[in-house]
């Protein structure tokens, strides 16, 4: 239990606990700010630890902000010498490590040093450097992505946290759906005036029928000329075929997502795939075909994988030389049959998974041009996007980075709007459940419109 005389500092320290598995230890903390400095002081198991550290706040919300940093940072010296080890982020807890970056950056500072005084490690800061080095000429602030989600799949994955249900049980509501995405489409007309991207997400968007995704396209190419990066994140390799591969080219689609999630066989049983990996050799090579740039999708830790066979499936998604692979480390995440029964994640040989994928991707000729990071990840380690040169994904990028408008359509879609002047993000979620959705399709868009005009 933790006892701190600032609440407002409670959420930032809980996510450092989480991090050490020490939610449910005692703590407590007194926190002030006098003479230009923070001080920290924290008691343990009846020891103490005191922290000083300069306080550079020109204003109320810089103070906020570094405050927070300053505490994270104590309970991060005290948690790694007590527990003896130390953490690849160091005492980063956000999502978005190359967003603070670039903060950073803006803000005449050092990232690189600030990482350091965070207590990253040298390889993850590095990392970043790359990931921003990649980006130039792609990052740019203002534009607008949109984000199509179609949440359907074939069967729910044990990892998975989507609101996707098995197909069977959802397609009574997919030809409503549908129409209430087209109607969607049709009010965002208005709005869109700088187009980078447009991304159909799922879900698995593929397992639809070809009629219904054609109809989903025809309301795309309303409001967009073809000129712009178009993803599909068609998903599962048993639910390609030539038609539908054919019906995205021929609406413009110039970019294809092929998510094997690994090349096992027997670890896509243990996950509840219905596909092999002879399905994936299958829907790549008639991806590949019709000429798309394709991204694979693998995840490392899955189902009691070893560091050998996770090399397995790196090895075979490096030979197919797509555009695009990205790595995933497995998490935990609420509404997953994964969290069932489990608080976190142990995975044996994480941390040399990820840095095989560093190691062989870059040997083979790809750089990291975007990540992330989500709570309860194994080994606390990261997402990384990798791209052969020239094929980054401006829409990956401009979310991650949150540097845009999203204006996305569709049940559980989080549309935002960028503004760049405060260089601040509104929201607007749309209903996560499918009936709902259908139902409040007119008052999501009034509400959703809502948030670009204003």
């Amino acid at each position: 239990m933790l006892d701190t005389n600032v609440e407002a500092l409670r959420p930032e320290i809980m996510l450092v606990l989480s991090a050490f598995d020490c939610e449910n230890e005692n703590f407590t903390h007194y926190f002030s700010s006098s003479g230009g400095k923070f001080y920290n002081s924290i008691e343990y198991n009846g020891e103490f630890f005191d922290f000083e550290e300069e306080n550079k706040a020109e204003d109320e919300l810089v103070f906020k902000r570094l405050a927070k940093r300053s505490c994270k940072l104590a309970f991060y010296k005290v948690l790694s010498k007590i527990k003896g080890y130390n953490l690849p982020w160091g005492a980063l807890t956000g999502i978005r490590p190359t967003k603070l970056a670039y903060t950073e950056i803006a803000s005449g500072g050092s990232f690189e040093k600030l990482f350091d005084d965070m207590c990253v490690s040298p390889n993850n800061t590095q990392l970043v450097k790359r990931v921003l080095q990649a980006q130039k000429g792609l990052y740019e602030k203002g534009g607008q992505d949109l984000y199509i989600s179609l949440p359907f799949c074939p069967t729910k994955c044990e990892y998975c946290s989507f609101i996707t249900a098995p197909i069977e049980k959802t397609k009574i509501y997919v030809e409503k759906y549908v129409d209430c995405l087209i109607k969607e489409l049709e009010s965002v007309r208005p709005l869109i005036n700088n187009l980078r991207s447009i991304y159909i997400g799922g879900g698995t968007p593929f397992v639809l029928d070809n009629s219904l995704l054609v109809k989903a396209y025809m309301g795309v190419n309303r409001i967009f000329d073809g000129k712009v990066e178009y993803t599909v994140e068609a998903g599962r390799p048993d639910v390609f075929s030539e038609e539908k591969l054919k019906s995205a080219k021929d609406f413009g689609v110039n970019r294809i997502c092929v998510n094997p999630q690994t090349f096992n066989d027997l670890t896509l049983k243990k996950i509840g795939r219905k596909h092999t990996s002879a399905q994936t050799l299958e829907a790549y090579a008639a991806t590949k075909k019709y000429g798309f740039d394709i991204n694979l999708d693998l995840i490392a830790g899955l189902a009691d994988e070893t560091v050998n066979d996770f090399s397995y499936s790196l090895d075979r998604a490096i030979e197919l030389d797509p555009e695009n692979i990205t790595v995933h480390t497995l998490s935990l995440k609420s509404g997953a049959k994964l969290k069932e029964g489990l608080k976190r994640l142990n995975v044996s040989g994480i941390s040399d998974m990820i840095a095989l994928s560093r190691e062989k991707l870059t040997a083979a000729g790809y750089e990291p041009y975007y990540l992330y990071r989500q709570k309860y990840q194994a080994g606390g380690l990261e997402n990384v996007g990798w791209a052969k040169k020239g094929k980054a994904c401006v829409y990956n990028i401009d979310v991650m980075e949150e540097i845009t408008d999203n204006i996305a359509v569709g049940a559980n879609a989080i549309s935002k709007h960028f503004y760049g002047t405060e260089d601040r993000i509104e929201r607007y979620a749309a209903p996560k459940d499918i009936p709902t959705y259908i139902e409040k399709c007119d008052k999501i868009i009034e509400e959703r419109n809502k948030l670009f005009k204003d």
